[in-house]
């Protein structure tokens, strides 16, 4: 397989697909990995294995409507391997292994089907202390946007997962690239107020458009290089309640085709008002995890 990623939005070919199945039940509040997950499990309404199984389902089909090749992840009894995103990412054609919490380490060898596919000189790995999950890094062509973290306090946030180390060597292994960092707002206790990768607000869409949530940013004078960047007649503005049901974690199988939440009525609206064909799925189980459709779908190649 030749991988092939320039960008969020062209023609996508092949995709890993994470998997809801057996993946591991409620966990204890204290082993909660982000502020929505631990919401949930504190009123007793995280989500169940069959309705996300259904949910993910859903996902496979369409992108299997639009000749998508899909990969899945081999089952790992009761682990959670929903977020394919997390582990691993593309640029260009370089396969990046990412440096994710430890616990999470098994979920990249589930995929060791893909790594047979690739060139091994194409597959690579960050420094241990260069923390990085894919979440936070979007290729945008000649750009490329990583959400981070500014603060000395980094390792006190669960939810700050990408360290400036991971930008540096990110600048250092893609000298081709134009490496533009963010820093997000953590929080470990609200949700609402914890933008935990730069997708869940932020996200380009379409030839020329994005989704965007100023208040996921610590520096204004970032989210206004975005603004400026895209061009404000360009840009769908989500609000602290759509941030928190994950609008801007869409994804893109080509400038004209988003799979959207069937939920995110607003946005669904828009992107059909700007020509963009909307696939409807159900996901808003997996969205009390804190991630959606981005989150879960690893892109390797795109035309």
């Amino acid at each position: 397989m030749k991988l092939n990623i320039k960008n969020e939005t062209s023609r996508l070919r092949a995709v890993v697909l994470g998997t809801a199945e057996s993946f591991g039940g409620t966990p204890s509040f204290a082993d909660a990995y982000d502020p929505k997950s631990a919401e949930h499990i504190k009123a007793g309404t995280y989500p169940v294995e069959a309705d996300m199984v259904k949910e993910m389902e859903a996902v496979r089909e369409v992108l299997e409507k639009y000749d998508v090749k899909v990969y899945r992840p081999k089952m790992i009894l009761d682990y959670n391997q929903i977020f394919t995103r997390d582990i691993a990412f593309v640029i260009d054609d370089v396969f990046v292994k990412a440096n994710i919490l430890p616990d999470r380490e098994q979920e990249i060898e589930a995929i060791s089907e893909v790594f047979g596919l690739i060139d091994p000189d194409k597959i690579v790995r960050l420094p241990e202390d260069a923390h990085v999950e894919g979440g936070d890094v979007m290729v945008h062509n000649d750009y490329l946007f990583v959400g981070t973290y500014y603060g000395s306090d980094y390792p006190n946030f669960i939810t700050a997962r990408t360290n400036m180390k991971a930008v540096n060597y990110l600048k250092e292994m893609f000298p081709q690239k134009k490496v533009k960092s963010f820093n997000l707002k953590k929080s470990n206790y609200e949700p609402r107020d914890n933008a935990l990768h730069l997708d869940c607000c932020f996200q380009p869409v379409g030839k020329d458009k994005a989704i965007l949530y100023k208040g996921g940013f610590l520096n204004l004078d970032e989210y206004e290089w975005l603004v400026n960047f895209f061009g404000k007649e360009n840009i769908f503005e989500i609000t602290r309640d759509e941030m928190y049901d994950m609008n801007s974690n869409v994804f893109s199988i080509s400038e004209d085709v988003v799979i959207s939440e069937r939920n995110f009525k607003r946005l669904n609206t828009w992107l059909r008002e700007n020509g963009i064909t909307v696939e409807e799925v159900p996901y808003a189980e997996i969205a009390k995890q804190e991630g959606l459709l981005r989150c879960s779908t690893l892109p390797l190649v795109r035309d």
